[in-house]
């Protein structure tokens, strides 16, 4: 590591710890020649994930394109920006859970779609709207009615007497 004062070459570690919560190693260094210290952060570098488009296209993830879709989605809704953002990292994680550097970006949106439909109705229609490119008010009417019809059913599942429970 090269002294940011001097810029010698010759730099020694005092001091070493790690942060879990953001993934980065604070190092805490002193130059051997100037004999100046200071700090260095070292954070793993993820392998990129490619995104394949609808149209074949391929294209790196962005992390920030994707809380800026959600970010649109929740305006005007009760929905703070630390839900929006643990949500953005939530599904970034999902993806590099699937141990394959390449992802169809329908997989994206619909990991998207089923986050949100738990987070707010209002936010998965709206996001809904544009996924899935509703071209007239009945395919839009269609997609509200299975989304109520599918609340409906997991209000009356939630209300059935559990026959076995302890």
């Amino acid at each position: 590591m090269r002294c940011p004062i001097c810029h010698a070459e010759d730099t020694r570690v005092i001091e070493t710890r790690a942060n879990v919560e953001q993934g980065t190693i604070r190092r805490r260094r002193e130059c051997q020649e100037c004999r100046r210290r200071f700090t260095t952060y070292e954070r793993y570098e993820d392998p990129p994930l490619y995104v394949i488009k609808k149209d074949g296209r391929r294209e790196v993830f962005n992390r920030d394109k994707l809380v800026d879709g959600i970010t649109r989605a929740c305006q005007k809704r009760p929905i703070s920006r630390e839900a929006i953002e643990q949500l953005g990292d939530d599904i970034e994680r999902a993806l590099r859970d699937t141990l394959t550097d390449e992802i169809a970006s329908s997989h994206i949106g619909d990991l998207v779609m089923q986050r949100l439909r738990e987070l707010d109705e209002v936010a998965y229609v709206r996001f809904a709207s544009v996924y899935k490119e509703f071209r007239d008010l009945g395919s839009f009417l269609s997609e509200i009615e299975r989304m109520f019809q599918r609340t409906q059913q997991e209000r009356a599942d939630a209300e059935q007497p559990r026959l076995f429970e302890q």
